[in-house]
């Protein structure tokens, strides 16, 4: 083989916004070593070819092909509309580029976009007197931000088309996910790998043999974080297979880590090579090595390979790089100007998710508390904590800035530990650097006021952070390590210094009944009510294989259901909980009341306005977190 150099692949379906880290993290630390490392954001390509003029021909093309019958509603009204799509594609995009912000006054005026079925969801703001239905969100200015929320209705619009006349499975997110999400057997997979191409794999395919032949690669790595990415790896890889079999390719990623570490099914490997597990670093420098002759197969560094037809899990242990050593992430080789800023829900955290290219960086790696018993614990992104200097981090932030000259930051650990964010922001300060920086924490009460202000001084715009179910007994039981009114003092602390504050919430968790729920629900109101927190999110309990509630269903009053024997993907698994609640039910009414809270709306209401059938009465008080403020933490 001839010198190395290693292609890093982003697979379809990502985020459009912002370069998805893996490929800048491992980039940046081929070249720390001296190997020679390119990167290619495939979804990013995949999405601004589609969504072309040339893009939206060869979509027609496919309609026309369809018999009438089988057109729906949407296709049918595309189709109908088709010019005016085509007259607006490429403005739309350069306005959600950045590139041409004077359109937004076209596209605000409503007459200028064609409007689809997505816009439908405008209708239920319109006040009584017909007017402005976004004049709630964007008030009588905001004119970007109204135009780029419209800009993205229209995009969605054209997916929906895409879905129902291309590919029943497309998505921006979560494309194809259910052909490898929790899925035992590869025989769904398989199956879809060895159909015709469609348009959008055809696209793909194209776009693949395009970045082969720019970048020429000895080896190419693709990172798969998420299920929804890994139809279009495999068909990544397929295409390489077919034109370029000499190419070695290697699989690795979040979706990897957390799904595959059973894997049996050789037919895997008739698209990669080498599927690793955890951390990158050590398993590709021992793959480099083993690749150029200078170790053997057998000190493989957790490593599936193919033998006689047979997958072989190979572990030769070593330590792993240490964080403080990984390199700076590099966004060199990716069009940094050609992300897509969009507005899709109008909560101000997932704004910060879908809009701006943020440069994505760790505080530390790990969790520092790694006790949450619905959370992967026993799994190496979350057990193995590795820090590293303020100064190290700062350096680093300032080399990104040379590089994007960007300044927004998003930090993507699981937790980032107080210690660690306060020593951070004294370097930011004292070399007088101005960034703009958000992530993840847990609200424990070294966040003081005084922490939270010198946090806010550094350039801390908003936190994230688990109150999960608002529940003194369920938090017990989680293990979360926090109380409610512990939460309360924290995040009015942050509120207190500026700071935007989103929640993670909750609903489903073992033995949660509806008279938890509703209280849980009241805490939020009054969270709300008293100015702690701005932002949320309720999401469904799901139990995975490798969290301290899936090892140990006993400790949380809960039976698992047995699984199928998994020669693919291991997570999800199914429960059965003694105390019969219909979370699904419960959970319409608490994402309609959060969405109303999060607008002011509702928030001196008894919430059981929001259920649709009898439910207790809230046993907490109602001023049980004004109280907790005006004590002392």
């Amino acid at each position: 083989m001839s010198t190395p150099r290693v292609l890093s692949v982003i697979p379809p379906m990502t985020q459009l916004n912002t370069p998805y880290p893996s490929t800048a993290y491992i980039t940046g630390f081929l070249r720390s070593r001296d190997v020679d490392a390119v990167q290619e954001d495939l979804a990013l390509a995949l999405v601004l070819r589609l969504f072309s003029k040339q893009g939206l021909l060869e979509v027609k093309s496919c309609i026309e092909a369809m018999p009438a019958r089988q057109r729906s509603f949407q296709v049918q009204a595309f189709y109908e509309q088709f010019d005016l799509y085509l007259a607006t594609i490429s403005p739309a995009i350069a306005f959600l580029q950045g590139r041409d912000s004077t359109v937004g006054h076209r596209i605000c005026s409503r007459q200028f976009l064609p409007e689809g079925s997505r816009f439908e969801s405008l209708d239920v703001y319109v006040d009584d007197e017909g007017g402005d239905p976004l004049a709630w969100a964007f008030g009588a200015l905001g004119m970007q931000d109204r135009a780029r929320h419209l800009a993205t209705l229209y995009l969605n619009d054209i997916s929906d088309v895409l879905r129902d006349a291309v590919d029943p499975r497309f998505e921006f997110v979560r494309y194809a996910e259910s052909l490898a999400s929790s899925q035992p057997t590869f025989d769904p997979l398989a199956k879809a790998l060895g159909e015709p191409l469609n348009l959008v794999d055809a696209t793909l395919l194209e776009l693949t043999l395009a970045s082969v032949k720019k970048h020429a690669p000895t080896i190419v790595l693709v990172s798969v974080p998420f299920p929804g990415a890994v139809y279009a790896a495999f068909r990544i890889a397929q295409a390489i297979k077919q034109h370029h079999p000499d190419i070695v390719l290697a699989l690795g990623g979040g979706f990897v880590n957390t799904e595959l570490r059973e894997m049996s099914d050789p037919r895997v490997f008739d698209y990669f090579d080498y599927v690793t597990l955890d951390d990158g670093e050590r398993p590709l420098l021992a793959l480099l090595d083993h690749l150029y002759a200078k170790r053997s197969q057998q000190r493989l560094v957790r490593t599936f390979v193919r033998n006689d037809g047979v997958v072989k899990y190979i572990n030769f242990v070593e330590p792993d790089i240490a964080f403080a050593e990984v390199g700076t992430p590099t966004w060199d080789g990716l069009p940094i100007d050609r992300y897509l800023s969009l507005l899709d829900m109008l909560n101000p955290m997932h704004r910060l998710w879908s809009d701006g290219r943020w440069n994505k960086l760790t505080v530390a790696h790990g969790c520092y508390w790694k006790k949450c018993s619905f959370c992967d614990v026993s799994l190496d992104y979350i057990s193995r904590y590795d820090g590293a200097s303020a100064a190290t981090l700062v350096d680093r932030i300032e080399e990104i800035i040379l590089e994007t000259g960007q300044t927004g930051f998003h930090f993507v650990d699981e937790a980032a530990p107080p210690k660690a964010l306060k020593t951070l922001a004294a370097e930011l300060q004292k070399r007088n650097l101005a960034i703009s920086w958000w992530g993840n924490i847990r609200f424990e009460k070294s966040f003081s006021p005084e922490l939270c202000q010198s946090l806010a001084d550094s350039g801390c715009i908003a936190i994230s952070g688990g109150l999960e179910v608002a529940s003194d007994r369920l938090l017990t039981l989680m293990k979360k390590g926090v109380s409610i009114d512990q939460v309360a003092r924290v995040t009015r602390a942050f509120t207190d210094a500026g700071i935007l504050v989103h929640a993670y919430l909750m609903y489903g968790f073992p033995t949660q009944t509806v008279q938890d729920t509703v209280d849980a629900l009241e805490y939020v109101r009054q969270l709300f009510a008293e100015g702690c927190i701005q932002s949320g999110f309720f999401h469904r309990f799901a139990c995975t294989v490798h969290s301290p509630v899936g090892q140990h269903p006993e400790e949380y009053g809960i039976e698992l259901l047995p699984l199928p024997e998994v020669t693919f993907a291991k997570n999800d698994v199914g429960f059965i909980d003694p105390t019969g609640v219909d979370h699904d039910v419960l959970g319409v009414a608490l994402n309609k009341a959060l969405y109303n809270y999060m607008h002011g709306i509702g928030l001196d209401d008894d919430v059981r306005v929001w259920f649709s059938g009898k439910v207790p009465r809230t046993t907490v008080p109602r001023n049980k977190i004004a109280k907790a403020l005006a004590a002392k933490g």
